[in-house]
């Protein structure tokens, strides 16, 4: 296994970037990455089901968290 040594240095920058921001900067920034995921995953499951509606879009999405989230714990 060979490490990319550019994908270890980005990593390791956004971990000391992180470390650098305050509790509430870091709360806001987790907010918005989850948003962000939220957005790409019904944009991806409206591209997967382009004949479905947007409550059918809705409805999918809502299962496919509660799926995820049950198997967190």
């Amino acid at each position: 296994y060979r490490m990319n040594y550019k994908t270890y240095h980005n990593h390791k920058q956004y971990l000391l970037t992180i470390a650098k921001m305050g509790a509430e900067q870091r709360l806001i920034k987790a907010l918005e990455l989850s948003s962000i995921t939220k957005e790409l995953f019904i944009s991806g499951l409206r591209k997967r089901y382009p004949d479905k509606i947007e409550n059918e879009i809705k409805e999918i999405y809502l299962q496919r968290i509660a799926k995820c989230h049950n198997r967190n714990y």
